[in-house]
């Protein structure tokens, strides 16, 4: 296949040559005129697994400029870099300020692509690998394909961020956990897919553009959290005599609910006679062992905030449609009826602080049988499994989990669900 490269700096070159490696034609084109020597020279001047040995035998070109890219290439992958100002860089204090990434150079350079897909008058597909917030392509690049489109359907886009690191670019790009595809269209998709399957055979994970966006971002900080809850079990064994590297052992050997998919769904926060209480009760051993930061403080707030938010999304709805509300479940979790801990209750708590009345039943406490005589605001905040199928046609069922199926005459909204 025809591949070509805006972009052959640290991330680009690297992948270029991996994706060449696997017997693909690739062109590439970059600002930096030194590439151009360090594809003749057989040398690049930072390191880089493995790339010296497949330079030697590269027969990349370095086009004259980005035109001739376009020309020569069917698919488009744009590694342009997306730099933040030093002070968001965490090698100084967090600032106050906060600022998205500077996108300026990954615009121009896929303005500039789709004009040129334009002037040849032939479908392309281009590939952003670049990393970028949730939603930065459908605010500011998809309107620009819609508008190209409009004189042919020539512009098709892809989000696939590559989860690599610098200096090992090559090996994590060609032996992925999963390759990541944000898509607009199942045809596009599956020739993407095509491509990626045949040089790595590992599985594609294929979703719309913002979900991709999100999913590339939300996995460096899974790693950021790891990172310093490792680091929190490290001071605290420092203060309290015990060994952090029995504590990593131990964890690591717990592939059912730590290092596996577990708690990672949306939903309600955790419960039950453990999770809270013992969050609690080092919040207090961070406090008497001087702990640098009280993470565990943190959790139990950002638990709560969250409970209060889904309070706001019930109230917003209550103050809308004036229909009474309804909360279902009251455990900890699914199947039970132990109360302890739970975010239900949590939950119906700060509810009543709004000073409005509701309904609260479960059916592992309060009977099998509920009977709701007219529409309802109903939330779900055990995810029990509910017969709903003959609640009043007006209701409007709020479903954190996304468990709840359409139903006739009732308006269902499965939080962060699209």
């Amino acid at each position: 296949m025809r591949i070509g490269f805006i972009g052959l700096g640290k991330l680009g070159l690297p992948v270029a040559l991996a994706i060449e490696s696997k017997g693909h034609t690739v062109c590439g084109f970059d600002t930096n005129a030194d590439v151009k020597k360090y594809l003749e020279e057989k040398k690049l001047p930072y390191r880089e697994e493995g790339a010296d040995e497949l330079l030697q035998n590269t027969q990349i070109t370095f086009e004259k400029n980005l035109k001739a890219v376009v020309q020569k290439s069917d698919i488009i992958f744009i590694p342009v870099q997306t730099p933040h100002d030093a002070r968001f860089e965490g090698i100084t204090r967090l600032p106050r300020a906060r600022a998205d990434f500077n996108y300026r150079h990954l615009f121009k350079a896929t303005y500039d692509v789709i004009h040129a897909i334009e002037t040849a008058g032939e479908r392309k597909i281009i590939c952003i690998i670049s990393t970028v917030l949730p939603g930065t392509i459908k605010r500011s690049i998809q309107p620009v394909v819609d508008k190209a489109n409009q004189m042919g359907d020539l512009v098709r886009i892809v989000y696939t961020p590559q989860f690599i690191a610098m200096g090992t670019t090559i090996n994590d790009f060609l032996n992925p956990e999963f390759t990541l595809l944000g898509i607009n269209d199942k045809e596009t998709g599956d020739k993407i897919e095509n491509l990626f399957t045949s040089m790595t055979n590992k599985p594609c994970f294929k979703t719309d553009i913002s979900t991709a966006e999100g999913i590339k971002v939300f996995y460096n900080t899974f790693i950021t959290m790891k990172t310093v809850l490792a680091n929190i079990y490290g001071e605290l064994s420092e203060k309290l005599g015990m060994n952090v590297d029995d504590i990593y052992k131990a964890l690591s050997m717990a592939d059912k609910r730590i290092i596996s998919n577990k708690y990672l769904k949306a939903g309600m926060g955790d419960g039950g006679g453990c999770h809270p209480r013992d969050n609690i009760a080092l919040s207090w051993v961070a406090k008497q062992s001087n702990l640098s930061y009280d993470i565990f403080t943190a959790l139990m707030k950002a638990r709560e905030a969250h409970t209060d938010w889904l309070v706001d999304t019930i109230m917003t709805y209550h103050e809308k449609k004036k229909l009474p509300i309804l909360v279902l479940g009251k455990t900890f979790k699914p199947e039970t009826n132990i109360v302890t801990g739970s975010p239900a209750v949590l939950l119906a708590n700060l509810l009543s602080e709004r000073d409005v009345a509701f309904a609260h039943y479960d059916p592992y406490i309060d009977g099998p049988t509920l009977e709701i005589d007219e529409p309802h605001i109903i939330f779900l905040a055990t995810d029990h499994k509910y017969d709903l199928g003959d609640i009043p046609t007006g209701s409007i069922v709020i479903d954190p989990f996304g468990s709840t199926p359409d139903l006739p005459g009732v308006k269902v909204i499965r939080l962060g669900r699209v």
